[in-house]
């Protein structure tokens, strides 16, 4: 079963993701973390399938944990969750190898969706 680890700053978007995933057998979320630090100590240990990964965190941002998530894990799908979608860049994303960037107040059904193209799931 593909696994997925969520990384942000927020409590309340991490149970989000994971409420809506607790109806959805074909994923597990195997983690949390809280900022980029914490995303790549928890990574390295749970080896996740795909990370949702928040741009603007303390100690370090999603930019910096996604260029050394990528170099530790380089099969792991990174989806950029973020509220500023459009400053990311599409550039930026591609250098990263980031493989989606969504922006919160899309809602948690377009990470849904994303997750299920990238991990594909027919049980979900």
């Amino acid at each position: 079963m593909p696994s997925i680890l969520i990384v942000d700053d927020y409590a309340a978007i991490r149970a989000a993701v994971r409420a809506r995933f607790a109806t959805c057998s074909g994923f597990v979320i195997c983690g949390e973390a809280v900022d980029g630090l914490d995303a790549i100590e928890k990574a390295a240990t749970l080896k996740p399938d795909l990370i949702l990964l928040d741009m603007s965190m303390p100690r370090m941002n999603g930019v910096e944990a996604a260029s050394v998530l990528k170099g530790l894990l380089p099969n792991v799908r990174i989806i950029a969750f973020t509220m500023y979608a459009e400053g990311l860049g599409k550039s930026l994303a591609a250098a990263l190898n980031i493989d989606a960037v969504l922006a919160k107040p899309e809602g948690i059904e377009q990470v849904v969706d994303c997750i299920r193209r990238l991990l594909p799931c027919p049980s979900c």
